[in-house]
């Protein structure tokens, strides 16, 4: 279980996010600096405790229309070996000290507890409430048992979206650009087996939902 420690960190990570966000294939803001609020998300625990993991919805108001993004997250003690091109950056944090934060699609602790997620053998969590299930996370899974992706393949950005390493067979697909829809099920595609979605506020003050992730056969 993951404790959530109500401190200082330097710099925020709305701040690292400012930065990093225009350099995404995916981001469509302005030719203006992001101006970003948190929206949403939510958390997964790491059994052994060693890596933070978030999935956080961020809301970008710099372009004519408005935007929502999902920016999966890791926090390491350490900087993770080979993953020099998914660092967002290094934070202070009040508590724990110095933070690397990793775009976690490229970190093989994040995609482990995602495939746990969908399937079921692990539960979406607040953000910010240490040992609290988020009840407004949605998963489905309809196959049988998940075999292990191959962690070593990479993750691959698009305009929409990114490509995760996936179980043999698979394909896995990771929202980053969200779309609000009526319900869960108006946005799966025929050949979906399992899906992550939740909800998020909208720069206009209102609540949507749509698809997080999707698992294709």
């Amino acid at each position: 279980m993951a404790v959530i420690h109500h401190t200082t960190l330097t710099p925020t990570k709305l701040e690292l996010l400012t930065s990093w966000l225009p350099s995404r294939p995916w981001y469509s803001g302005g030719v203006s600096e992001p101006r970003l609020t948190k929206a949403g998300g939510f958390r997964l625990d790491d059994p052994r405790g060693e890596v933070g993991i978030e999935f956080m919805v961020v809301t970008d108001d710099s372009a004519t229309h408005p935007a929502g993004y999902l920016v999966p997250l890791t926090y390491r003690g350490a900087p993770l070996d080979g993953a020099e091109h998914a660092l967002i950056g290094t934070m202070e944090h009040g508590v724990l000290g110095r933070r690397w934060a990793y775009d976690g699609c490229h970190d093989p602790v994040l995609l482990d507890r995602l495939s746990a997620l969908i399937e079921g053998r692990a539960q979406a969590q607040k953000q910010s409430v240490s040992d609290t299930p988020d009840p407004e996370i949605a998963r489905s899974y309809t196959g049988g048992g998940l075999a292990p992706a191959d962690l070593t393949a990479t993750a691959t950005d698009d305009r929409e979206g990114t490509d995760l390493p996936a179980p043999p067979g698979m394909a896995l697909r990771l929202h980053r650009v969200l779309r609000p829809a009526p319900d869960d099920a108006s946005l799966l595609p025929p050949e979906a087996v399992g899906h992550v979605a939740g909800s998020w506020d909208t720069p206009d003050g209102a609540r949507a939902r749509g698809l997080f992730v999707v698992l294709h056969a």
